[in-house]
């Protein structure tokens, strides 16, 4: 028996994180993925019962794991971000969860034939789209930034305020139906917010104490925090049912605006178990599915769902939008975007089996038409999610520029270059002489140390993809690089190489560096100022036909080297030993060389004046 629970459990993380990768691989949703491979798993094959595998901990597992999220979630929101867009926030969460939660119940009873208390309860339960569906593809389209936020807020904030009403709903079912509703309905609202409210600040004091006095050592904050959330969760539970999400989701937004001490270190921790406990989730809440319950993918509930995409959502959002200063194009993405996720699934099998047990009818068909709801918004707002975001041109486009960390000569010269080619560059420096000249050159600067935390606030990084860490200063390139990676990827950021390798060590790799090694191994600063005392040149060339990038690099030798590859539309492709960029026809090649007449007459190369080029459309 142990070893079958042991496998089972290995499956379900083999699953999960196979299904994570799978999506990432094919671009699609990854709660798409993960539902999919979860009915595979469970009523396709029979290999996975969740309900044999944990017993009474799936319930409890299942809480701890949403409580865990939406304090994650809790932590991504900042007050500077709500002060902007905190008034649709608040419409969005009292005029459209109220829109929402009527139009839902009303369409669930006429639609699907619910009894009148489960219809209601179902309304409830589909308030909530919640982080674990909304970050996800907001990391896929990338929206404008008000947009964005606001789906963000409303996602995380509406999950706990979800779970309030549906309590609500289940309560009054359970003592006597709507018809025997009284002043009890108004004490159990308020009962939850104050509950949940004061454990969440409690937990958020008791954390932020022990932190700032440095009571916990550095390897236990994590573990320490995890387990605070955990009992802040459970004690607010206990006091006030359901009254738990509430309280995780004010810790994490008090921790998260406050500025005394630095909780990034959680941050990341929580992301990287968001991670595990979603996948494990949705594989074991999509593998208690029963063979027949997939008959409930029927055409009532077809006509179900084209109620919430085409009516529910677009009314609630249109009405609590009304007089925003949102654009038509950003209330229609918004309206566009309601995809549902484990918070419900967890929320409908929690009820159902109580209701089930006191005998309602219909409480079987909670679970089921959840999983409807869930597979059908995430497979249709997942799928739709990044053409839509381009038609209604609310995207962000993909972020193509360079942060060049150095403003020394020649490092300005190819700022300047890139520019020309119509890529966003920003160059800092903490040597004045050199901003001075960068400003000169009429590129955007940034003046100060760019490892302090002011530079982290201060910077606006919109339009930026690329790190350039080009100092003579092998430390300040590796720690900028480690730092950067964070926002721009690891494959995006690039430093020279270190001045200590040796030539002969050319072929070796340091990925302790902390970045790609821009050109090569044997280029690092020293040998290109020796390079740049020559009679050098930054050169652009197109590519035309017979041209091999191989064959060019042995004829130009040491006397320069190849920078990047622009191709399309302004692509970037920085060059590097570990990857080298291949060129197509209509590239454009930055390189620095001596003025050699050989290398100019290298054949399939055009050279290529981006300014000359304009004047001749023109």
């Amino acid at each position: 028996m142990s070893q079958q629970i042991l496998v089972g459990l290995s499956a379900v993380i083999a699953l999960g994180i196979s299904a994570q990768w799978f999506a990432w691989r094919t671009k699609l949703p990854a709660i798409l993925v993960l539902l999919i491979f979860g009915i595979v798993a469970g009523p396709v094959t029979g290999w996975i019962d969740p309900d044999a595998l944990l017993g009474d901990l799936l319930s409890p597992f299942v809480s701890f794991s949403v409580a865990i999220i939406l304090f994650e979630g809790g932590l991504s929101l900042r007050m500077a971000e709500f002060r902007k867009i905190g008034g649709v926030v608040i419409k969005l969460i009292t005029v459209g969860i109220a829109i929402t939660w009527v139009l839902a119940a009303v369409s669930a009873y006429y639609l699907l034939g619910l009894s009148l208390e489960i219809a209601v309860l179902f309304g409830a339960v589909l308030i909530v789209t919640g982080p674990t569906v909304i970050i996800p593809l907001l990391r896929q389209v990338r929206p404008t930034e008000t947009a964005g936020s606001v789906l963000k807020w409303e996602g995380i904030v509406n999950d706990p305020i979800g779970a309030m009403m549906a309590v609500l709903v289940f309560e009054i079912i359970i003592t006597g139906g709507f018809t025997n509703m009284d002043g009890s309905s108004a004490i159990i609202i308020v009962t939850t917010i104050v509950d949940g409210s004061f454990f969440g600040a409690l937990g958020a004091g008791i954390l932020y104490i022990m932190l700032k006095k440095h009571w916990i050592p550095d390897y236990l904050q994590n573990p320490v925090t995890l387990m605070l959330v955990i009992a802040v969760f459970t004690a607010s539970n206990i006091l006030q049912h359901e009254s738990g999400l509430m309280a995780v989701t004010v810790m994490g937004i008090l921790l998260a605006n406050q500025k005394a001490i630095r909780v990034k270190h959680i941050i990341e921790f929580k992301e990287n178990l968001q991670v595990l406990l979603i996948s494990a989730l949705f594989i074991l809440l999509a593998s208690r599915l029963k063979v027949e319950d997939l008959d409930y993918f029927n055409l009532q509930s077809a006509l179900f769902i084209l109620a919430l995409l085409f009516i529910v959502r677009p009314i609630s959002i249109y009405a609590a939008t009304w007089r925003s200063k949102l654009s038509f194009q950003e209330k229609t993405f918004l309206a566009w975007m309601a995809p549902r996720g484990i918070v419900a699934a967890a929320i409908s099998a929690i009820f159902a089996l109580r209701l089930e047990q006191e005998g309602f009818a219909d409480a079987e068909k909670l679970v089921p038409y959840t999983f409807v709801v869930i597979i059908a918004t995430v497979t249709v707002y997942g799928l739709s999610a990044s053409p839509v975001t381009r038609l209604l041109k609310v995207a962000k486009p993909q972020p193509k520029g360079v942060l060049f960390l150095g403003a020394h000569t020649w490092s300005i010269d190819l700022a300047c270059r890139l520019q020309q080619l119509g890529l966003k560059v920003l160059v800092a420096d903490s040597n004045w002489e050199n901003i001075s000249r960068a400003r000169k050159s009429n590129l955007e600067t940034y003046y100060g140390n760019i490892l302090s935390e002011f530079a982290m606030d201060e910077i606006n990084f919109d339009g930026i993809g690329y790190l350039f860490a080009l100092t003579p200063n092998d430390e300040v390139n590796a720690l900028a690089s480690i730092r950067f990676a964070e926002i721009f990827g690891s494959s995006n950021v690039f430093q020279l190489a270190q001045s200590s390798i040796s030539i002969h060590k050319e072929n070796e790799t340091h990925e302790s560096l902390g970045g790609r090694i821009l050109f090569s191994n044997e280029w690092n600063y020293s040998a290109i100022e020796e390079l740049m005392k020559e009679e050098i040149g930054l050169f652009l060339y197109r590519v035309s036909d017979g041209f091999n990038l191989r064959n060019f690099m042995n004829k130009m030798g040491k006397s320069g080297l190849i920078v990047s590859v622009i191709s399309g539309e302004d692509n970037l492709a920085p060059y590097s030993t570990d990857n080298p960029p291949s060129t197509q026809l209509g590239d454009i090649i930055v390189i620095f060389h001596t003025k050699n007449d050989e290398l100019l007459e290298t054949q399939g190369l055009i050279p290529y004046e981006p300014l000359a080029e304009t004047e001749v459309l023109a």
